[in-house]
């Protein structure tokens, strides 16, 4: 599959600013932020998926709460749930 990355990166940035909710906004665009120039391929398909998620799910996910949807063992989703956010 050809595609081009740093279209890519264009899309999971705005994805990532732009949920629904200013929380998740700020989570995920300052995840998205730290890590995105850091990714390889497969990672930024990971975090597409990731993004694919609804915020209710990510937060719980990320809070360590019970969720319905099962997270993959990846790089990407390690990443997400060990990130530190200073909402300063």
């Amino acid at each position: 599959m050809d595609f081009d990355i740093e279209q890519l990166k264009k899309k999971i940035i705005y994805r990532s600013n732009y949920r629904g909710t200013r929380e998740m906004d700020k989570l995920l665009g300052t995840f998205t932020k730290k890590y995105i120039d850091t990714l390889k391929d497969n990672d930024l398909k990971d975090l597409e998926k990731l993004l694919d998620k609804d915020d209710d799910c990510l937060y719980n996910f990320y809070k360590g709460l019970k969720t319905e949807t099962i997270f993959e063992l990846n790089k990407i989703n390690k990443l997400f749930k060990n990130f530190k956010y200073n909402n300063e």
